[in-house]
């Protein structure tokens, strides 16, 4: 009897319904630690509405051109029906009927009866298609710019002058990289590349003259204008937090100190047994070497078009480019150097510096991104019905980088309201 008493009065106290209140105030009660994961951590991050809002509007674009992927693969003289655009709806990632998306981009897709089966078909428009042309005609054209890229991309590596190419052919777009860039760059350089096998790429020599980070160049201008010193800039990177983002006790110390501290910089070689030592034993080397990552991620982002990169496509740069520590962790521990958009079920990462309002800056647009910037204003336009395109965003950081878009009549002044609203 008695041990029924204590098994049903242990099941009263255990009762989730169970209130504590003076009468039982010296009864321990057991509180649950909130739990601290990469996913919480993603959830709890501070938002940035401007650059989500890019992300979506960059996700319809995706759609569009592997749309544009498939049917190019097909022959001219094959009509694409509605029904076979239903079939490649999970493939491309679409989310909506195949007819209403028809319905919602006159401006992408013209719909047309087949000539003798009368069956509806669709095909791209020719101001659509126009675009795609000018922009890979663009990519062919920038191929000495491609030819840097790729060298920095080799010197950044962990032995300094070898990369597989399959990491280089994954990140094509992002850097800008013609998609046939292994026979129209790497065979047409011999004195510059050369294939150690049929997967590795090695640079012959060196150029010193392209190794210098992005963030070098910012330290030397805020030195210069801003009169700060050269201890506060050396070692620097440029930090803008999201609005409404809130700093804990500590905080600016923290961060004051990751500032002054030195690192390796992403285009000088570890000796030998130097980078384990760096990182386990030296006077702040794990926080040195975390550095070292985030200098390595920041300037691979800054030598996309874009300015962004999802997260798997970073990770899989993690022993070429040896970032031996969590990627999304590193990238969640800088919320002032990065931001992780989550729109379209994919983890996109940015670089905070390179965007001012949601778009990107002056100084960082280059005559790739222009090219696609045209086509993004085509996909953005919908159902509206107009006979230009949005005026180019050009924001920069500094009254003299800005520059003003003239605006010909009210009409397109109503059309440029309605798109940087939607």
């Amino acid at each position: 009897m008695f041990v029924h008493l204590v098994l049903a009065s242990n099941r009263r106290w255990a009762h989730p319904t169970f209130l504590f209140g003076p009468w039982n105030s010296s009864v321990q009660r057991r509180w649950k630690k909130p739990v601290i994961s990469a996913r919480s951590r993603l959830e709890n991050r501070t938002l940035d509405p401007k650059l989500d809002n890019l992300m979506t509007k960059y996700r319809k674009l995706r759609v569009v051109l592997k749309l544009h992927e498939i049917m190019s693969k097909r022959p001219a003289a094959l009509h694409v029906s509605v029904e076979m655009l239903t079939r490649w709806k999970n493939i491309v990632g679409l989310n909506v009927r195949v007819g209403d998306y028809l319905r919602r981009s006159p401006h992408i897709f013209q719909v047309y009866p087949h000539p003798v089966r009368k069956y509806p078909c669709c095909r791209m428009t020719r101001k659509m298609r126009d675009l795609i042309n000018d922009e890979e005609r663009v990519r062919r054209e920038q191929k000495s710019t491609a030819v840097a890229k790729l060298k920095k991309l080799l010197m950044m590596s962990i032995s300094g002058s070898s990369l597989h190419v399959h990491s280089a052919w994954l990140v094509r777009r992002e850097l800008g990289l013609p998609d046939n860039f292994r026979k129209s760059i790497l065979s047409q350089h011999p004195q510059v590349f050369v294939m150690v096998s049929s997967e590795i790429v090695k640079l012959i020599s060196r150029d010193n003259t392209l190794a210098v980070a992005q963030v070098e160049k910012w330290r030397e201008k805020e030195y210069r204008e801003k009169w700060l010193s050269e201890f506060e800039t050396k070692h620097a990177f440029p930090i803008q937090f999201p609005t409404g983002f809130r700093m804990g006790k500590g905080f600016r110390e923290k961060m004051r100190n990751w500032q002054r501290l030195q690192y390796l910089h992403p285009y000088d070689k570890p000796e030998i047994g130097k980078e384990v030592a760096i990182r386990a034993k030296t006077c702040g080397g794990p926080r040195r070497y975390e550095k070292r990552a985030v200098a390595i991620i920041h300037e691979l982002l800054s030598m996309t078009v874009e300015k962004m990169m999802t997260v798997e496509r970073l990770a899989h740069f993690r022993s070429d480019l040896s970032l031996k520590v969590n990627v999304r962790d590193v990238l969640l521990d800088h919320p002032g150097i990065f931001y992780i958009s989550t729109k379209a079920n994919v983890q996109t990462v940015f670089l905070r510096e390179a965007f001012d309002k949601g778009y990107l800056v002056n100084g960082q647009q280059d005559p790739i991104y222009r090219a696609r910037w045209r086509m993004l204003e085509l996909v953005s336009l919908g159902r509206r019905i107009t006979r230009c395109p949005m005026p180019l965003q050009q924001v920069g950081t500094s009254v003299d980088d800005k520059v003003s878009v003239p605006v010909s009549s009210n009409r397109d002044r109503i059309i440029s309201m309605l798109l940087s609203c939607s």
